[in-house]
């Protein structure tokens, strides 16, 4: 059974979070097409799908900015749920002197061995939300069908953290030359990322259950990883290989967040 009191901490903690970061970027209304009809089976159909305007953080969140909520909400929300895995060894954020405290020379770099209600818990503290699958992969690949989120040229370490060792993971801004078409950056490698969908066979329809938070789902992780193939970096790709367990964090698993949209 859970405390009564833990909610009412978490609800404090939501109340007292700090004000919503302006460094979004907006991603405009209009039509893109989702997937892709030559890669993996999980990509395809390719199709085209119209959504709202809404806008995405630029950045992955980050070690630094996961340790605040940390301190303000704790490890586990009202319904008992761990939001990260603080006994991992993988992870980048730790207790320190009765705070959370990001890792030096981490603070700057993705909050992994965040479990999905942890990504979820975090965007809605900031008054945001974790985008759809369909959102992630419109920011990442505009309109154009590109295959990376600079284009179609083949990834370099100017662009993109990918083949690297074990939980190498590198600054959420180091690699501008990344961008994707609205200017998101780090969309390719160094972590991947939480999306709010229950992974499902395409063709994507928000209204078909996958966006359904409460309905137990292994969840969709988009972007590739730190430790990805250049294949797994794609504006497609799906993590169809990765555990997506949604009650656990990992350590190459970060996320970020989005406002507006879901009309």
């Amino acid at each position: 059974m859970i405390c009564r009191c833990a909610a009412v901490a978490l609800s404090a903690a939501i109340l007292s979070a700090p004000a919503i970061s302006s460094d979004m970027v907006p991603v405009p209304a209009g039509a893109f097409t989702m997937g892709s009809d030559d890669g993996p089976a999980d990509e395809r159909p390719a199709h085209r799908l119209v959504l709202p305007a809404f806008s995405i953080d630029r950045y992955p969140v980050t070690n630094a900015q996961f340790a605040e909520f940390l301190n303000a909400a704790g490890t586990r929300n009202a319904a008992g749920e761990r939001l990260f895995d603080d006994d991992d060894l993988d992870a980048r954020v730790h207790l320190a002197g009765g705070k959370w405290t990001a890792d030096s020379g981490y603070q700057n770099h993705p909050a992994v061995e965040v479990t999905w209600s942890g990504a979820r818990a975090y965007c809605a503290w900031r008054g945001k939300r974790l985008p759809t699958e369909a959102e992630w992969e419109k920011a990442g690949r505009g309109t154009d069908g590109r295959r990376y989120p600079w284009g179609n040229s083949a990834p370099d370490p100017r662009r993109a953290q990918y083949a690297a060792r074990f939980n190498e993971t590198a600054p959420v801004d180091a690699f501008s030359a990344g961008a994707s078409p609205y200017g998101v950056l780090g969309m390719a490698g160094n972590a991947w990322e939480w999306v709010s969908s229950a992974y499902r066979p395409y063709p994507y329809e928000s209204k078909d259950g996958r966006e359904e938070a409460g309905t137990p789902a292994v969840r969709g992780t988009r972007g590739g990883g730190h430790d990805s193939p250049a294949d797994e970096i794609t504006t497609t790709q799906r993590g169809r290989n990765l555990s997506r367990n949604p009650n656990a964090g990992h350590h190459n698993i970060g996320f970020r967040c989005a406002t507006g949209g879901l009309r």
